[in-house]
């Protein structure tokens, strides 16, 4: 008796073999949508319970694809994070608008591989004309190059790897052919407020995370002028690169460009942004000022999952010399098909095979505009705003950062006096527990605190009240 064949192999493959996996995802996927405001926003079940349904063992035979599917939403309940709604704030997470999600779900169906433009000619255009928007709406110079990538840590990768190229090209060094055995070494200044993300990006690049130095702030918590004056002074021959800010983690204070870049400039220096997400202040009007002077550095890194709520993953990186770009990513092998005309996507990402994130960005941009994006932005900071405000008018709440721009910090305290740190973590609980909101802890300033982070556009006013009272209650218990 010959053997029996898998499933995969038993059923001849045709167009109509994907319609009823993908008609289940697509009911699967809606009812997740539509129910947003009735789940609980923070997983339900254990690693216990979610390991011992999903670590099926590895069978010889394989099943129907619409069976797998099901078995995936039935496996996974409780373990999906509802951050997609409007009362997830611990990080600083978006949704998704619907155009970008249409187009992530037809990024998927085609299927294209958009590391050259003969491979997804579609997909290099889209990417071409959205890199374009993109700088317009964030005040990026017009003749900058950029690069879509997987986020703000691969952003960061991509700029520091093309200001690690400026800069010791100008003491004669090549370090794309000769590496760093031997170099000069790249100091990095930073505010110490900087972001992790910066650091991974630095012992990625080999550049050493001994050589990111961290300097003081100013009262405000941004990068005090007269330390970078200090640290150049202490060395002002070194190759310079200079890290600033727009929006920290905690606070969304922005570092001061317009004193800060001229100091670096005077000096040599390349100057990178980290705008994961403060850098689309520089789409909203009412919050353009505090990205002033921000044109002036040489290169930025900011998330697309983030305040232009397109689907994970999603980041972008902006420098503003092209030849030093593409000096540390491009690449090129003779069985490659290149179009003279076109923008060939490797030349400017760190990825040779990747996904095509800009049809989900093209899509965005084209459903909200320009107005559409500056009202996510303002609706986010005032809703933001709103909930630190809320939650700090309430016995046994402080209010320990009032929001600049989305983000804000507040703590409870204990009725004894004695343990503020011990509260906050217990009222910080019971939020989870009831399943209202999701907010995350974090220890700032010797002070422990409930971070309140806020960019999804589905965020309503209804939902920040709402969240008031889930806090309202958790305190009572």
């Amino acid at each position: 008796m010959p053997p029996r064949l898998s499933y995969s192999r038993r059923v001849p493959p045709t167009n109509l073999t994907f319609r009823e996996p993908l008609q289940t995802a697509v009911r699967h996927a809606l009812a997740h949508i539509e129910n947003l405001n009735a789940l609980p926003v923070a997983a339900t079940a254990s690693l216990d319970t979610l390991r011992a349904r999903l670590a099926r063992p590895l069978t010889d035979e394989g099943a129907p694809p619409e069976q797998v599917v099901e078995d995936l939403v039935r496996d996974s309940t409780g373990g999906i994070v509802a951050s997609a709604g409007g009362r997830f704030y611990s990080w600083v997470i978006g949704g998704t608008v619907p155009a970008a999600l249409a187009a992530d779900w037809l990024t998927s169906a085609w299927d294209q591989n958009a590391g050259l433009y003969s491979a997804a000619p579609a997909a290099a255009l889209v990417e071409e004309v959205a890199g374009e928007w993109l700088k317009e709406l964030l005040g990026i110079p017009a003749g900058a190059s950029f690069a879509f990538v997987t986020g703000c840590q691969m952003a960061h990768v991509t700029c520091l790897a093309a200001a690690r190229h400026a800069v010791l090209e100008h003491r004669g060094w090549d370090v794309e052919a000769r590496g760093l055995s031997g170099a000069p070494a790249v100091r990095l200044l930073a505010s110490r407020e900087r972001h992790g993300s910066v650091k991974r990006a630095v012992r990625l690049l080999g550049m050493g995370s001994d050589h990111l130095i961290d300097l003081d702030t100013d009262d405000g918590g941004r990068l005090d002028p007269l330390a970078l004056e200090q640290a150049f002074a202490a060395d002002p021959d070194a190759p310079t690169i200079v890290v600033l800010q727009a929006g920290e983690l905690n606070t969304g204070i922005f570092d001061s460009f317009e004193q800060l870049i001229p100091i670096a400039k005077r000096h040599r220096a390349w100057v990178h942004v980290d705008g994961a997400f403060g850098l689309w202040a520089n789409a909203s009007p009412r919050f353009r000022h505090l990205c002033a002077g921000v044109d002036a550095a040489d290169s930025w890194a900011t998330d697309g999952h983030k305040w232009l709520n397109v689907p994970y993953d999603c980041g972008y990186a902006f420098v503003a010399d092209p030849n030093a770009h593409r000096a540390a990513m491009s690449y090129q092998a003779s069985y490659w098909v290149f179009q003279g005309a076109a923008r060939e996507q490797i030349d400017w990402n760190p990825e040779f095979s990747r996904r095509a994130r800009g049809f989900a960005t093209y899509a965005a941009i084209r459903q909200l505009g320009r107005s559409g994006i500056a009202g996510i932005v303002e609706r986010c900071c005032d809703n933001a705003r709103a909930l630190t405000l809320g939650i700090g008018r309430l016995p046994g709440a402080e209010v320990l950062w009032e929001p600049v721009i989305n983000q804000g910090l507040v703590r409870f305290l204990d009725p004894s006096g004695q343990d503020h740190h011990r509260r906050t973590d217990a009222v910080l609980a019971a939020i989870l527990a009831g399943g209202d909101a999701f907010f995350g802890g974090v220890t700032w300033q010797g002070k422990r605190a409930m971070r309140i982070s806020l960019c999804n556009w589905m965020t309503s006013e209804a939902d920040v009240e709402r969240v008031i009272q889930a806090v309202a209650q958790a305190m009572g218990k």
